[in-house]
């Protein structure tokens, strides 16, 4: 029933109204903000949003991400609350390769347009291949992606999914960093049936530049960044088990 995650939604009724007129406002006057304008703002809805969830999110790694140029995070995926605490962790702005059925949602639409994300159908091959060519580009030029490269998420939890392969074609093609993201616990901010505070973790792992992936296979980049995120949760489980 998800009853944390609805809990959230009615909570933020009175201030969502407000959040989502002025994104509307800024989003169509664009051109009068930066881009660090909208990402502040659109950081204020996932602060608060995170605060609803009654959820703490420590983070790690934040020397790994590169300093300058674009670059992909690649991210393993747990529930609702993955992005915004990824984001919570990240100061520059960045954007995210977001699934229509979370993006399309009051608030989650104002922040996706305000991040400037690129919004696909699983359903619409097309559409998501016409979306990875234009985030191509866009990493080329400078800019930063989330990508949650097993789709969605099911009750997986804190075990990984298969990866697709196909994501990985935007590195390939625009040569920038791959960074890995391992998340941890974040299943537990908006994808169950509690009302006790959580923490949640983010790791950025070392960046995998393309000298060390340029001559491998999409399915091969794909093996090569879950069994990073992997050992990273491995470690944190065995840490966990040793402080028990």
């Amino acid at each position: 029933m998800n009853l944390r995650f609805k809990a959230v939604i009615l909570s933020c009724v009175p201030y969502g109204l407000l959040w989502i007129a002025k994104a509307n406002r800024m989003i169509k006057h664009a051109y009068k903000y930066t881009e660090e304008e909208l990402y502040k703002f659109a950081m204020v809805i996932v602060r608060y949003l995170a605060k609803l969830a009654r959820a703490k999110t420590i983070f790690t790694g934040h020397d790994n991400l590169p300093k300058e140029g674009g670059y992909i995070m690649y991210s393993n995926h747990q529930g609702k609350y993955d992005a915004l605490g990824i984001l919570l962790s990240h100061k520059n702005p960045c954007s995210i390769f977001w699934e229509k059925g979370s993006a399309d949602k009051p608030i989650t639409r104002q922040v996706s347009k305000l991040l400037k994300c690129k919004v696909i159908s699983f359903s619409d091959m097309k559409g998501q291949m016409k979306a990875l060519m234009a985030l191509t580009e866009d990493v080329k030029a400078g800019r930063k992606y989330l990508i949650f490269p097993e789709g969605g998420y099911t009750d997986n939890k804190n075990t990984l999914q298969e990866f697709k392969s196909g994501c990985f074609a935007c590195s390939l093609k625009s040569k920038t960093p791959i960074v890995p993201v391992a998340i941890y616990d974040s299943y537990k901010a908006m994808n169950s049936n509690t009302f006790e505070k959580v923490t949640t973790q983010v790791h950025f792992l070392e960046p995998i530049l393309y000298e060390e992936y340029g001559s491998l296979k999409k399915n091969e980049i794909a093996k090569l960044v879950k069994s990073r995120i992997e050992n990273k949760i491995n470690e944190i489980e065995k840490k966990k088990t040793s402080l028990s």
